[in-house]
């Protein structure tokens, strides 16, 4: 990998997570789950009492791993599932452009989390310290080693 990769992913991560914080909070305290909920059930979503709040959580603890780097492959699946749930149930059918209520932002966001979950968090993360499979932590070995 280039040397201002582990930096590219920080710099994405930290950007996506603060949109999807963002994103969160407003179902929360701006548009409140109220009128999130209303919404949700006037375009079919199953349970919208329930999903309304489930995907503002989802939102914003996956904004926060997301900048910290932590469970980001995990992370990175559950938010892009969640961004193509958002396109098919509210943005495709109303063509590209955000402005219209369009799928750019859902799918820029669904991209750039599905990245993430391919490519993992980097140098510059949580995850970077935490032990892979069958592997200590590069921390604990570079410990070992000196």
């Amino acid at each position: 990998m280039t040397t201002y990769a582990p930096v590219a992913q920080l710099a994405s991560r930290i950007i996506l997570g603060v949109i999807l914080i963002a994103h969160g909070w407003d179902k929360f305290q701006i548009t409140g789950l109220e009128g999130i909920t209303g919404y949700f059930d006037s375009i079919g979503i199953p349970a919208a009492a329930a999903a309304a709040p489930a995907v503002a959580l989802v939102e914003i603890i996956g904004g926060i791993l997301l900048i910290i780097g932590a469970f980001t492959r995990v992370t990175g699946i559950v938010l892009t599932l969640l961004m193509l749930g958002a396109a098919a149930f509210a943005h495709l059918a109303q063509g590209i452009f955000v402005t219209n209520g369009g799928w750019e932002l859902v799918g820029a966001i669904g991209a750039g989390t599905l990245l993430l979950a391919g490519l993992g968090a980097g140098r510059y993360s949580v995850d970077a310290y935490l032990p892979q499979r069958g592997q200590e932590a590069p921390a604990e070995r570079e410990l070992q080693n000196a």
